[in-house]
């Protein structure tokens, strides 16, 4: 791994510079190297997809562990210094929030199976979130150092939920593996981060089964401090009695607010909107 001292003499060299924008803070934290690594269950025959390898700190010890690493790197410079270091890496010059993922994993997993597993640029967590639990092809099991507030927000329970742990928890189960100081990487970003982890990732419904459920979980989130009733009324364009039939056929309290609901809840209420509706 490379040590503070040792990434400030690569930034010495010409063309080589830390951008801000995207987001780039390298790890130099061995410990937290190895706790990727190993709630990854990573194995021999394995394709993963790192974001935003950097240096490649994380995507030599990916390397050791599977049969293919997709390491894709928006900055030209790393690209370039990436490419050929290691066999079986592939490095993609690119941004991953505009590629086709499923043509990515047709062309390098044979059984179309792959893992995520990377430190992502944290301005574009959610973005990378949404884009591989939403696609066609899903990811067995997702790794991702992140940001710790916005871990903490992804496993939060009925009372707190909110979309971005909702858009995660319908499609798989989050956990914290563990917390991460800022001082683990060079330069330190000003906040903490943590190690999350989703398994479980399925899609066991049509698009349109899912688009119907967000639909009706953003107007329901729509404004925070009202009650679920009042955004029901407004966003479904429907008289404040007639949103209290749905609410009352799902039995759900009046006075609920959207965060208080589970998914087994929001999915009720979107199935009896959407029987009503056609």
């Amino acid at each position: 791994m490379l040590s503070k001292e040792e990434i400030q003499k690569i930034f010495k060299t010409p063309n080589m510079a830390i951008l801000k924008s995207l987001g780039q803070n390298f790890l130099i934290d061995e410990t937290v190297l190895k706790n990727i690594i190993t709630c990854s269950d990573l194995n021999k025959d394995g394709v993963v997809i790192e974001i935003g390898p950097g240096l490649g700190t994380l995507t030599e010890e990916l390397s050791k562990k599977c049969k293919k690493v997709i390491a894709i790197e928006k900055d030209n410079e790393f690209a370039q210094m990436l490419e050929g270091k290691f066999e079986n890496v592939e490095v993609i010059n690119g941004d991953i929030l505009q590629m086709n993922i499923n043509e990515l994993v047709h062309k390098y997993s044979q059984n179309g199976k792959f893992k995520l597993v990377s430190n992502i640029p944290y301005y574009i967590t959610s973005p990378i979130i949404k884009l591989f639990l939403e696609n066609a092809i899903q990811p067995e099991v997702i790794v991702l150092l992140m940001q710790k507030e916005v871990a903490q927000r992804i496993c939060e329970k009925p009372g707190k939920l909110s979309m971005i742990a909702l858009g995660v928890q319908v499609y798989g189960e989050p956990e914290i593996v563990g917390f991460v100081k800022n001082t683990s990487f060079y330069p330190a970003p000003k906040v903490d981060s943590a190690i999350l982890k989703i398994k479980n990732i399925k899609r066991e419904f049509s698009d349109e089964y899912y688009q119907k459920l967000f639909r009706i979980m953003k107007i329901g989130f729509s404004s925070k401090r009202k009650k679920l009733l009042n955004n029901l009324s407004a966003g479904l364009q429907i008289e404040k009695k007639e949103a209290e039939k749905f609410l009352n056929q799902t039995e759900i309290d009046l006075k609920v607010r959207a965060q208080e609901l589970s998914i087994e809840q929001w999915e009720k209420l979107m199935e009896v909107y959407t029987t009503v509706e056609t």
